[in-house]
């Protein structure tokens, strides 16, 4: 699943838990699905961000086009 997935498969499901019409059992389902997606997108990130600290020498900045 990329990130991108992910991101877009929680955002419907908070959206369906914010609207409130779903059963207990569902809810949890969703609550617990949210919770996963969430872990695997703060992976997803952490990866990126070391790849990147590893681009550019270990050394995390402030992006700037102009260089």
């Amino acid at each position: 699943m990329s990130f991108e997935k992910a991101l877009e498969e929680l955002e419907a499901l908070v959206a369906r838990m914010e609207d409130g019409k779903l059963p207990l059992e569902e809810s949890l389902a969703a609550y617990q699905r949210g919770a996963e997606l969430i872990k695997f997108c703060e992976s997803r990130l952490s990866d990126a961000q070391a790849r990147i600290a590893i681009l550019d020498g270990g050394e995390l900045r402030d992006f700037n086009p102009e260089k």
